[in-house]
């Protein structure tokens, strides 16, 4: 990513099944950024506050990593598994 300089400031290899689960609040804090790698399954994301389900919410696939930005992204986001297998997350969150 051109232009971004950040300090890592947590890390969590997040376990993601069927009830929504967020990033731990201890990782998070004095985040302002995150990187998401997504393994074994695809999962469905909001960032809203409201808890994503297997049907409804961004969905964020295995094999790939995804970036967000911003204080709210980080607060109220939420992951959710999309099938019967479960995913692992491992999120880097950054302050920049």
């Amino acid at each position: 990513m051109i232009g971004f300089e950040a300090n890592t400031v947590g890390f969590e290899a997040l376990t993601v099944a069927g009830t929504a689960v967020g990033i731990t609040a201890a990782q998070r804090v004095n985040a302002n950024g995150a990187h998401v790698q997504v393994e074994t399954a695809d999962v469905r994301m909001r960032s809203d506050g409201t808890a994503p389900t297997a049907t409804v919410g961004t969905l964020l696939r295995a094999g790939r990593s995804y970036w967000f930005a911003g204080a709210q992204p980080l607060t109220a986001m939420q992951f959710i598994r999309t099938g019967s297998v479960s995913a692992t997350l491992n999120i880097h969150c950054f302050r920049g």
